[in-house]
């Protein structure tokens, strides 16, 4: 037997339920508003109604208001996220997929990348040169699983969500290069984002100790870079004759390690871009507040 509390609950629901399709947008917005509330437990009830009617524009508008409550909890997912002491690349990617992809099936996911960690990790030993760890890495993600790179002047949003690239191995610098600097980071392999303009590279970086030095933390060095999109390896002289051909300056700040909210905040920043692209500026709009939210911005007010 329902609780007194569950049934008004359960009827307030119903009553904004019919009001769905008022035609008076005030009445609408109002009902929208509340129902929004509810969170993702309202999204079954939406669906039920979805599936009883044939009124297309009640339809449509039932979609929207199933995104908006989408949209939000996942804001909140990001907020979390970014105010973990250690936010997870792999997990940042997960959640810019669950913009397209709601529901989106998590666990099979890292079950894919740990499956991908694993046959990497069978073929190091500690006897492997850097470059020689490289082209293991190399085999397994564009040999083994063909992980295919495509331009990101291609502004195709598909190839940002981990998911369609694990599906369809077709994918851009920053989708495969999350799988990739996930994995370094569970293997111990020094490979780091860095801040070179235009672009999104790697940088295999030692850290040096010396026996006679009073540094404890060893000085960093680029053994060379590494192009995510298909692996293929730059040296120092390559990456300065691309900064000379672009008139870059303050050259300091481009070999330093990108963070990785840096890197998931530079990823939603490409996504927004091509979303502008194709004339899809409400979903721009909405990648961009969660852009925000990574970057530690706005905190209240910032739902649709």
């Amino acid at each position: 037997m329902h609780e007194p509390g569950m049934m008004e609950t359960d009827k307030e629901i119903r009553a904004l339920l019919s009001l769905m399709d008022d035609p008076d947008h005030e009445v609408y917005d109002t009902v929208a508003e509340k129902l929004v509330r509810y969170g993702k437990a309202i999204i079954p009830k939406l669906e039920n109604v979805w599936e009883s009617t044939a009124d297309e524009h009640l339809q449509q508008r039932i979609e929207l208001l199933i995104h908006r409550v989408n949209f939000n909890d996942l804001q909140e997912e990001f907020r979390t996220w970014s105010l973990s002491r250690q936010p997870e690349l792999l997990r940042g990617a997960i959640l810019i997929a669950k913009y397209r992809f709601p529901d989106l099936n998590v666990p099979a996911i890292l079950a894919q990348f740990d499956q991908m960690r694993r046959n990497v990790w069978l073929e190091l030993n500690n006897y492997l040169t850097p470059l020689e760890q490289v082209n293991v890495l190399n085999s397994i993600i564009y040999n083994y699983y063909k992980l295919n790179g495509h331009e990101l002047t291609k502004r195709d949003s598909k190839h940002f969500f981990i998911n369609q690239v694990l599906d369809s191995k077709q994918g851009n610098a920053y989708s495969i290069g999350v799988f990739y600097l996930a994995i370094c980071e569970l293997l111990d392999i020094p490979i780091f984002a860095v801040a070179i303009p235009r672009q999104f590279i790697f940088a295999y970086i030692d850290t040096l100790h010396s026996f006679f030095s009073i540094e404890q933390n060893g000085i960093e060095q680029i053994q060379f870079f590494v192009d995510p999109m298909n692996g293929m390896a730059y040296t120092q002289n390559d990456i300065d004759m691309y900064l000379k051909k672009i008139n870059a300056s303050e050259k300091k700040d481009y070999f330093k390690k990108l963070t990785t909210k840096r890197v998931i905040s530079k990823m939603l920043e490409e996504l927004a871009l091509c979303y502008r692209y194709g004339n899809e500026n409400q979903h721009a709009d909405e990648i961009q507040q969660l852009m925000t939210i990574v970057s530690g911005g706005p905190k209240h007010g910032d739902r649709i």
